[in-house]
């Protein structure tokens, strides 16, 4: 790119590397989401989805079943779904594009995440792996958020979203159910929204 030739000795490789990351993972205002923002005529990007993720981690962490690094959390939330950068985002009730995912997002994370310098990348990766995995109490929580967060935009538009993808009450009750592994309580007040508006 004809800027970093413009920049020249004033920024350093390990710099450049991470400056160029940056810019890729703008991109992720460019992946739109199934979900409708609340109250307005156009469906969530992922990047808004993330920082909503990282607010309701500082503000719901107390709700974790297990005891929870909160900061951890939030840097579980923001780096999971960068790999929707190259994956794009899978709808959870598509069962075939969820039979793919997972060699999508391992592939968009080694090249996303390989931007960075070494040491970065590989953190990055361990982060999105710690997500995926679900074995950590934090993991657990950031999962649970994930689920969450969905239902209420749905919940608070009417179920539109459910609606309009002819989900079933008990699609959605057995796909956001592992909820209860990180957030018991969340969980509980999810089940209630998704009983409400798919009856």
């Amino acid at each position: 790119m004809e800027i970093w030739n413009e920049l020249g000795d004033a920024v350093s490789t390990r710099l450049r590397c991470q400056l160029e990351f940056l810019l890729e993972v703008d991109r992720l205002k460019q992946v739109f989401r199934r979900s409708y923002l609340i109250g307005l005529d156009r469906n969530e990007n992922t990047a808004e989805h993330s920082w909503h993720l990282a607010v309701a981690a500082m503000v719901l962490a107390e709700y974790s079943k297990e005891k929870i690094d909160a900061n951890r959390v939030i840097r579980l939330v923001l780096v999971h779904d960068l790999v929707e950068i190259d994956a794009g985002d899978t709808f959870i009730y598509d069962d075939a594009g969820n039979a793919a995912k997972e060699a999508k997002e391992r592939a968009a994370a080694q090249r996303v995440f390989g931007l960075l310098p070494e040491e970065q990348a590989q953190e990055f990766m361990n982060l999105w792996r710690e997500f995926e995995d679900r074995q950590t109490a934090e993991a657990k929580f950031a999962f649970a958020l994930d689920r969450l967060m969905p239902i209420l935009h749905n919940a608070f538009n009417q179920g539109r979203g459910w609606k309009e993808h002819g989900i079933r009450q008990e699609q959605a009750l057995a796909k956001n159910q592992p909820m209860s592994d990180g957030a018991p309580e969340l969980w509980r007040a999810a089940r209630t929204l998704i009983k409400q508006w798919l009856d």
